[in-house]
């Protein structure tokens, strides 16, 4: 009777408390300043160098085409020809005006010497002499008129053969042999187009602008040279093998955009860029020397659309961050605010890891190697 209660004690002694469990796993990478080169990436359409619409000059039938559609034409090349009868005949008519008012000159000039003697002597009125005298002047400007007729009259006749006024490609014909053409017309005749160079005009924010302005003044932004490169991105996605430079800006924002307009010279040696195509230009914005460049995998969002990223500190804890995550480079994000150069951003095993929580950390090693640092403006939000 005394052994059952020693029996029962002994088997209910106090069980040994179990192993805590480790703490979990993440991958890291340790940030350090990077120097990134930051390049805008912007819609815009191909601009031939030179266009020029072929227009009449004087009314007129067509009587020629003389060019083939399509093809290169030279500047002073013959296009045209407009029927030029009138023309020939308006101008022998001016001729034969001259020929008459050259005629009444010798007449007109004796008569009035004539009355100057006369006048001289009193043997005629010094306002008959004055009558003369004005008679041989209105003789010699109607000379000078006839002059200007004739030359008119050439003018007019040398603009019934239309030719080029500039060298490039002509595109169809909108007109054809019989068609009545008249000066001054809405409708071209055809168009010629300079396309060995081309610009494409490409449109940044007024903001963007600014942005880029206020960087370099503060010297975060470095230029290499004062030439800016300009990489152009096909309507096929393919990048055009010939790079091009930026010329200029307009020095006013379009008030309907808010948007400044920049123009980008590209040779076009093939005719591979044609007017009116649109197409993305990468434009060089500078070198920025201090850049914190995080992997995608350790930027995520929270309900709120924030950029959100968990550091580990230096004692193996999960710090959880707000971030600015500027622009994208590749895989990674370019942030401004809110990481810094040696901190250990948590890129894989998020999932594993909450705000406070102690977490073993290993160097995370990606599949393959980030993107070289261009940066385009995609902006992730902040």
């Amino acid at each position: 009777m005394i052994l059952v209660p020693s029996l029962w004690l002994s088997g209910c002694g106090t069980p040994e408390p179990s192993a805590a469990p480790p703490p979990p796993e993440v991958g890291v990478v340790t940030l350090h300043n990077e120097t990134a080169v930051l390049s805008s990436e912007l819609p815009g359409r191909v601009v031939a160098a030179e266009t020029s619409e072929v227009r009449p000059q004087v009314n007129g039938i067509i009587r020629h085409r003389l060019f083939e559609e399509g093809s290169i034409v030279e500047a002073g090349q013959l296009l045209y020809e407009i029927e030029d009868a009138p023309y020939r005949a308006a101008l022998r008519s001016a001729q034969a005006a001259l020929t008459r008012a050259e005629a009444s000159i010798n007449a007109t000039r004796l008569q009035a010497e004539r009355y100057q003697e006369l006048a001289s002597l009193k043997a005629a009125s010094r306002q008959d002499a004055d009558n003369a005298q004005a008679a041989a002047d209105q003789a010699s400007a109607e000379v000078e008129v006839q002059q200007a007729a004739i030359h008119a009259a050439k003018v007019d006749l040398g603009f019934t053969r239309i030719r080029a006024p500039i060298s490039g490609r002509i595109g169809r014909s909108l007109v054809t042999p019989g068609a009545l053409v008249q000066a001054g017309q809405a409708q071209p005749l055809a168009t010629i187009q300079r396309t060995d160079v081309v610009h494409v005009d490409v449109m940044q924010s007024a903001a963007e602008t600014l942005d880029l302005r206020e960087a370099m003044l503060a010297g975060d932004l470095i230029h290499d040279s004062d030439s800016v490169p300009v990489e152009l991105l096909l309507p096929n996605g393919n990048v055009y093998p010939i790079e091009g430079q930026l010329q200029f800006s307009e020095i006013s924002v379009n008030p309907t955009t808010g948007a400044v307009t920049l123009r980008a010279s590209f040779a076009n040696p093939d005719d591979m860029l044609l007017p009116g195509m649109y197409v993305r230009a990468r434009l060089s914005d500078g070198v920025r020397q201090q850049a914190i460049l995080a992997p995608q995998q350790g930027i995520t969002r929270d309900v709120r659309g924030r950029a959100v990223a968990l550091i580990v500190d230096a004692e193996g804890k999960v710090e959880q961050r707000f971030v600015t995550a500027e622009r994208a480079i590749g895989n990674r994000w370019m942030v401004t605010e809110g990481l810094h150069p040696g901190d250990q951003l948590i890129v894989e095993g998020r999932h594993r890891a909450s705000s406070g929580a102690l977490v073993t950390s290993k160097p995370w090693a990606p599949s393959s190697q980030p993107a070289s640092p261009q940066v385009s403006t995609t902006n992730p939000g902040e």
